[in-house]
């Protein structure tokens, strides 16, 4: 236990500036001796240094790091709830729900190794559909709703998509190429970070043999252009989030069609959904993934030319 003085010299946190934390934002609440004096914990410590982390390089508010901080506290006591339920045995909707939040709190809280045990045994449990779109698909939703809300930090996002990214790559080693069908290139241009979308398209597309070069996120358009010709890329699949990195996609595009004119696309995600003029509407992609299949098999198995292979409004 500290006194206010002893927390006054380690974190340089003025004695004022702590009494006015506690009364007016709840910052934290140290105990009290018989004689009125404060007791800070370790815990309590260890949050007023966050909470001055916050407002030091990151520029916070008091007030809006002091929400930040009990937002993080209910996520960490709902893991911990969380975690020690037992693991599912059924393969019901109540079973993949609990498989995701199992999953989603040990990666929150940095529990890798956790993670992909549970991975491991809900494939065998449930299969890869299951797992991958019904379990790991809104593991990824989740995280990206959460860094965007502050629930979750830069770091703990990216360690979380980090993983789950990695067990999607971990499955283009597994389905067989066939070389008749084109080699395609997926990836979100530069300023693009969400990368869900792709990484399901992609996947469809190995499943279904399609050699696919995965380049991901915020990828730059100069560093595009020399993989076209010496990849041999039939195809090119994009994936935005919204309006304007779909503008940015579409300036790429133009640039790829200078350097490679009989160049295919494939364009999707939600910025190009809500595109009202789209500059290149006959390479949109839209639908569910449902319709994939449908269209996998209209453009790849029922046309032999690779320069014929677009999807169609």
């Amino acid at each position: 236990m500290y006194s206010i003085k002893q927390v006054t010299e380690m974190l340089g946190i003025p004695a004022v500036t702590l009494r006015a934390w506690e009364n007016r934002y709840h910052a934290v609440e140290p105990m009290r001796t018989d004689s009125g004096y404060r007791m800070y914990s370790e815990q309590n410590v260890e949050d007023l240094r966050w909470l001055k982390e916050q407002i030091d390089s990151h520029h916070m508010s008091i007030s809006h790091a002091v929400r930040l901080l009990q937002s993080h506290k209910e996520e960490q006591s709902k893991a911990d709830a969380i975690l020690a339920e037992p693991i599912p045995q059924g393969g019901t909707e109540d079973a993949l729900r609990k498989m995701e939040d199992q999953i989603y709190q040990s990666l929150y809280q940095f529990q890798g190794e956790r993670a992909n045990a549970l991975i491991d045994f809900g494939f065998t449990m449930y299969g890869y559909d299951a797992m991958f779109y019904r379990v790991l698909v809104p593991i990824l939703i989740r995280v990206g709703d959460a860094w965007e809300n502050g629930r979750a930090s830069v770091a703990q996002e990216h360690f979380m998509t980090q993983l789950i990214s990695q067990r999607f790559y971990q499955f283009f080693h597994l389905f067989p190429i066939y070389p008749h069908l084109p080699k395609v290139l997926a990836l979100c241009p530069q300023g693009e970070h969400h990368q869900v979308g792709l990484l399901l398209f992609s996947l469809f597309l190995r499943k279904n043999g399609a050699e696919v070069l995965y380049l991901g996120a915020n990828t730059p358009t100069d560093g595009v252009i020399p993989i076209l010709e010496d990849q041999k890329i039939d195809l090119v699949c994009v994936s935005v989030t919204n309006e304007d990195m779909a503008k940015a996609a579409d300036d790429m595009i133009t640039t790829i069609i200078s350097h490679a004119p009989e160049m295919q696309f494939v364009l999707g995600g939600q910025g190009y959904e809500k595109l009202e003029a789209p500059k290149y509407p006959q390479w949109i992609m839209t639908g569910s993934a449902h319709s994939w299949q449908d269209w996998f098999t209209l453009t790849y198995m029922s046309r032999s030319h690779p320069a014929d292979l677009y999807y169609r409004k």
